[in-house]
């Protein structure tokens, strides 16, 4: 699966949450042309983790 960015909105809610200096400049680079905000990015990688993870574990749980 790739990671494709977008900018979907939905309910949110804050949580404050501690980034490593150099992944922050890391991605704000990548962000600069493309219209995306860091929280954005930030909650679709988190989906995208998620989305993989759960492949990963469902594949596991067939195999079994």
């Amino acid at each position: 699966m790739t990671f494709i960015l977008n900018n979907k909105n939905a309910e949110t809610e804050n949580k404050t949450i501690r980034f490593p200096l150099e992944l922050i400049n890391r991605i704000e680079d990548e962000l600069q042309n493309n219209n995306v905000t860091f929280s954005r990015f930030v909650i679709q990688a988190c989906e995208y983790a998620l989305e993989n993870m759960q492949k990963k574990d469902n594949t596991k749980k067939n195999t079994e």
